[in-house]
């Protein structure tokens, strides 16, 4: 049973990731800090809007580098070269064209870790119903796919493994 505490991600993400928290960690945490600073000099905090607003964006800023940290501490680099898995079979960073066989229209994924995903541009989740739903097939294979918005049927056209 996979390790649900873990986030799926390539070295690349996981780079993006370290970059964005030495940001926050260094120059973005002294800019609120010089804003808290130079609130104060106004005077009264009880009614120090710009006061308010530079605790509440410190308050955003460490909650992110929080979240950071979990996802960091908690990341499995996905090697997308599995040698167990035949080129031709679907598998993380597969990109897999399909027809939907509903409607006839086409449609391009790339196989990816949760933590990359990005539907619009058609980046899915390993863990999504239609990425769960094509991993193990092959071009040629039409499957079936049980999805919030109903069963969804699809021809795998094609299979690109890096």
């Amino acid at each position: 049973m996979p390790d649900l505490s873990r986030f799926k991600m390539s070295q690349e993400r996981l780079d993006a990731l370290k970059d964005e928290l030495y940001y926050l960690e260094t120059v973005r945490e002294k800019e609120v800090a010089e804003q808290i600073k130079e609130a104060r000099s106004f005077g009264d905090l009880s009614e120090n809007s710009e006061y308010d607003e530079a605790k509440t964006e410190q308050g955003k800023l460490y909650s992110k580098i929080a979240e950071l940290k979990v996802l960091i501490e908690n990341a499995e680099i996905v090697d997308n070269t599995d040698e167990n898995v035949p080129k031709d079979t679907i598998t993380l960073g597969s990109i897999v064209r399909v027809r939907d066989l509903e409607d006839g229209f086409e449609e391009a994924y790339e196989i990816v870790g949760s933590q990359e995903a990005n539907p619009r541009a058609g980046r899915i989740s390993d863990d999504s119903p239609v990425g769960r739903g094509l991993k193990g097939h092959k071009a040629g294979d039409t499957v079936t796919i049980s999805a919030p918005a109903g069963d969804l049927q699809f021809l795998i056209i094609s299979v690109e493994n890096k």
